[in-house]
């Protein structure tokens, strides 16, 4: 008698088991083990980090832009902020250093994140897209809380990462903290948890029970804060533009710093679908953000781009993902163009016109900041509340 052929079975591993994809496109979410030598992994977030740091001390000589009153729905940026300005007392570079270290921590962490689901070439094309953007730099020279919220906002996406792909008590409480300094950092960068929310939902339903309590958890003393120290029963915590085409035609020159370099990573987003988990990770950072604050305002004036800056590493990650699709030589050329773009928006606050404007508003805000307890200004007003 004759014996049968024996098939062997490949034995299935524990990501191609767990792995929820809907879209139908295959197993792509958890990191692949790395391939590529350590000098290109490396190079992802240090890059990006050298160059961000190069960009602001070339900026830091020069005034700091026109900015606004401390926002009412930062409370931990804003207290951090008056402290530090309370330390040194008088503008310039030194009080901005809060906002040039997270946006430099920023960069670093956008290459970091995006070689990990993706390649270090797209990791090191996304951190030195952030770095070239000039809202990156702006903001960095401001004394606000925007920068901060930023960071936590790169730092929560990195550490839900690490949490769903091998879930632990450890790193889920990592992704509480980095929630917890992201609404104190500005409330309404919680946005960022519906776009978290989707992709947990659509790729680890498994864990979607442990990351809602999470960040329920991390959620709530911010929401708490605000409600302490927000201002008076009744009283707006946050000012913002009534929603109209001509404001939301603007937002892409505000967000981005230039119209033309939103349409650039507007259009290259589109290529860096289909939705695969890595990508979608993304997509749901910029997109879903967006279209939350867009519902709210529909019922309160609170649209403001600044708020959605928190959503500049997504844009420039898919806006990698898709040069990292061609030639060398044109990624090069792309990034050439973009910083060409941002060039004229690098330039215009050292003017002599803008730097004089600059120095009386930073000038402000640190009397603003450090202002008696009774909640008087030095000037004998009382402060307004902005978002």
């Amino acid at each position: 008698m004759k014996d049968a052929d024996t098939i062997v079975l490949p034995r299935l591993t524990s990501t191609e088991v767990d792995v929820e994809d809907p879209w139908g496109e295959g197993h792509d979410v958890a990191p692949q083990p790395a391939t590529h030598p350590v000098r290109w992994r490396v190079a992802a977030w240090l890059v990006p980090a050298l160059l961000t740091v190069t960009l602001c001390l070339i900026r830091a000589a020069a005034p700091a832009p026109p900015t606004g009153d401390p926002p009412a729905w930062g409370i931990a940026g804003s207290a951090l902020m008056r402290w530090w300005a309370e330390v040194l007392g008088t503008p310039g570079p030194a009080v901005r250093a809060v906002s040039m270290v997270a946006v430099t921590a920023a960069a670093a962490l956008v290459g970091l994140l995006a070689a990990r689901l993706f390649t270090p070439r797209v990791g090191l094309l996304a951190g030195v897209i952030f770095a070239l953007l000039p809202t990156s730099t702006r903001y960095a020279q401001e004394v606000q809380p925007y920068a901060l919220t930023v960071f936590a906002a790169v730092l929560a996406t990195f550490l839900l990462v690490l949490a769903v792909d091998r879930p632990t008590f450890v790193r889920f409480a990592g992704y509480g903290a980095a929630v917890l300094l992201l609404g104190l950092s500005h409330g309404l960068a919680l946005l960022l948890l519906a776009g978290h929310g989707w992709t947990v939902f659509a790729f680890r339903r498994g864990v979607a029970g442990r990351w809602s309590a999470v960040a329920l958890l991390g959620a709530l003393p911010a929401a708490a804060a605000l409600g302490l120290f927000g201002g008076p029963p009744g009283a707006p915590i946050a000012r913002g533009s009534k929603l109209t085409p001509d404001v939301l035609a603007a937002t892409p020159r505000e967000l981005f710093g230039v119209t033309a370099l939103g349409i650039v990573l507007l259009g290259l987003a589109l290529f860096s679908l289909p939705l695969r988990r890595s990508a979608a990770v993304y997509t749901a950072w910029a997109v879903v953000p967006p279209l939350a604050l867009l519902l709210v305002a529909q019922a309160t004036p609170i649209w403001g781009p600044e708020v959605l800056l928190f959503t500049l590493p997504a844009w420039a990650t898919l806006g990698a993902v898709a040069l990292a699709r061609v030639r060398a030589r044109w990624c090069a050329v792309a990034l050439v163009a973009i910083a060409v773009l941002g060039a004229p928006a690098q330039l215009a606050l050292l003017t002599a016109e803008g730097s004089e404007q600059a120095t009386g508003d930073l000038a402000r805000i640190i009397r603003l900041w450090t202002r008696p307890a009774d909640g008087e200004t030095p000037d004998g007003g009382s402060p307004g509340l902005r978002r």
